[in-house]
């Protein structure tokens, strides 16, 4: 019943957020585009930045994605200051997208099904506030089509539980260290025995049903 359920979400978030993108005039925050033509960048934050990057890694239409951090209060933040919850960041993912290839509505998709929306300040085996999942808007486009599919995920009523993913203005993001990035093709194994230790696939089966 859940993955029907699910399945209809899913069309739902598609088609309404689809139809937003098609309204919308893609613009930064401050009215000034930081893209060139027809790449626009999106900020995700789904747990750890491994995972997430390799996500997304995968999504058609993406051109590049950069781990690091977005959401505290201090600059230039290291890797240990955000792990130990200090500094208010949390772990996300900077996505470099072509519009001509992919929609946000449809990246939007892409995010809700790769994490536990349902946690606050948790994600599969990694807790504290450095994990909790959260979709960072670019631009105010950006801003409606975040929001619409949320209430959209709360209208289809998949989950009992409250959606707890924060949906907020990108402040400044900061790369993660070199040996952060691309880490599930540099540490294929290492990778793999992290991401399967963590349950994190078993969680989003749960979550949403097995995928096609």
């Amino acid at each position: 019943m859940k993955s029907i359920i699910a399945k209809t979400f899913i069309f739902l978030v598609a088609g309404l957020v689809s139809s937003l993108a098609l309204s919308s005039v893609v613009v930064s925050l401050d009215g000034q585009s930081k893209s060139k033509p027809g790449i626009e960048t999106a900020v995700f934050a789904g747990g750890c930045f491994w995972c997430t990057e390799s996500d997304f890694d995968k999504v058609p239409g993406v051109i590049s994605t950069t781990s690091g951090y977005i959401g505290g209060d201090v600059r230039n933040p290291t890797y240990e200051q955000v792990s130990a919850g200090v500094t208010g960041h949390t772990e996300a993912v900077e996505v470099k997208f072509d519009t001509k290839k992919i929609t946000y509505a449809q990246l939007l998709k892409y995010f809700w099904l790769s994490i536990d929306p349902l946690t606050p300040n948790r994600q599969f085996c990694d807790s504290g506030s450095q994990y909790r999942s959260g979709i960072f808007y670019t631009s105010e486009s950006q801003k409606k089509q975040a929001l619409a599919s949320k209430k959209s995920l709360d209208d289809s009523k998949v989950f009992k539980q409250p959606i707890v993913t924060e949906i907020t203005a990108a402040t400044t993001f900061y790369p993660a260290e070199d040996y952060h990035q691309d880490y599930h093709t540099k540490n294929p194994i290492r990778y793999s025995y992290y991401r399967n230790g963590c349950g994190r696939d078993d969680r989003l089966e749960q979550l949403w049903g097995k995928k096609k």
